[in-house]
């Protein structure tokens, strides 16, 4: 009976370990179980999610407003800019309105892009002179603006002071700087615009007025046929936009040319902006880098009549003061 309850009782210890032995390795690969599963989990979550974040393609709606003197260049980058792969997922919308327009709009969020041949802090002043500050400047090209004529006018050759007399009604026949005898009709751009405002600045040095009998116009497209079919007609354009259906006149003697820009010698010439307010997100940045990628500043730049920035001898503040 002893030995019967020793062998029953030695069983039950040996069954006892053996459960315990289990348990062990069982709690044991659960535990390695989990410190894999987490390990993995960590792997794969940081993993993907730097993968995703470094090679998930750019996307967005870009809307750049304002400037028509700089319009020619955005329209053509923005289309090569779309058809690169890299960018297949953003969209860019090119409109005009001058530089003023784009300056309001991308101040009050309804652009992406503010285009302007003016600094933010010639258009927002005084009062209104901290809305400039929340501006971020991005100056992609410089760009020439001349006195473009009827192709019927003689006169090649204008000083300040009679473009001033012109502008501000005081002359109205050519006859009066040394042409034909024939009414002087104005193409004016309206006050918001970046290129008028340019060209007021920096070839008249005063305003301009909207004499009776001028017409103003919106866009420099429109300034060029303008002056195109009115005989007689005077008015001022980017140099992008000349071509040989317009008369240019040359400035105190000094032609509008690229090496006169960019020596100084010639004075009506602007930035051309593109503003943004604050700091650009990730798609625009993509957009403003492709702008001054060696690619456009040595090829678009150039072809359109722009001149990039870097070539330039001299440099200009929002207030006019030229340094070398």
């Amino acid at each position: 009976m002893k030995k019967a309850l020793f062998i029953v009782v030695a069983l039950m210890l040996t069954i006892g370990l053996a459960a315990c032995g289990s348990n062990k390795e069982n709690n044991g690969n659960t535990a390695n179980s989990g410190t894999t599963n987490e390990g993995n989990s960590g792997t794969n979550a940081g993993g993907n999610s730097g993968s995703n974040a470094g090679g998930e393609a750019l996307s967005g709606s870009i809307l750049a407003a304002g400037s028509t003197a700089l319009q020619p260049l955005v329209d053509q980058v923005s289309k090569k800019f779309m058809e690169d792969s890299k960018y297949s997922g953003i969209t860019v919308q090119v409109q005009g309105g001058g530089s003023g327009t784009g300056l309001t709009q991308v101040q009050g969020g309804q652009a992406t892009i503010g285009n302007s041949d003016i600094f933010a802090e010639e258009k927002f002043v005084d009062a209104d002179a901290d809305k400039a500050k929340e501006l971020v400047d991005h100056q992609v090209a410089v760009v020439g603006m001349a006195a473009v004529v009827n192709k019927s006018v003689t006169v090649d050759n204008l000083t300040k002071q009679q473009l001033v007399d012109i502008f501000t009604g005081k002359v109205t026949n050519w006859k009066d700087v040394g042409g034909q005898d024939e009414k002087i009709t104005i193409i004016n751009r309206p006050s918001s615009s970046g290129t008028r405002k340019t060209f007021e600045k920096y070839a008249l040095g005063t305003a301009s007025q909207d004499i009776p009998g001028s017409i103003q116009e919106d866009a420099s497209g429109t300034v060029k046929k303008y002056v195109t079919d009115t005989p007689g007609a005077i008015g001022y354009l980017a140099l992008s936009y000349l071509d040989d259906t317009v008369k240019t006149v040359k400035y105190e003697g000094v032609e509008a040319k690229e090496d006169n820009i960019v020596n100084g010698t010639y004075p009506v010439w602007a930035y051309e902006h593109m503003y943004t307010k604050g700091e650009p997100d990730a798609a625009t940045k993509a957009l403003l880098d492709y702008i001054m990628s060696d690619e456009v500043q040595n090829a678009d730049v150039v072809e359109l009549g722009y001149i990039p920035v870097t070539k330039m001898q001299v440099k200009r503040d929002a207030a006019g003061n030229v340094t070398k």
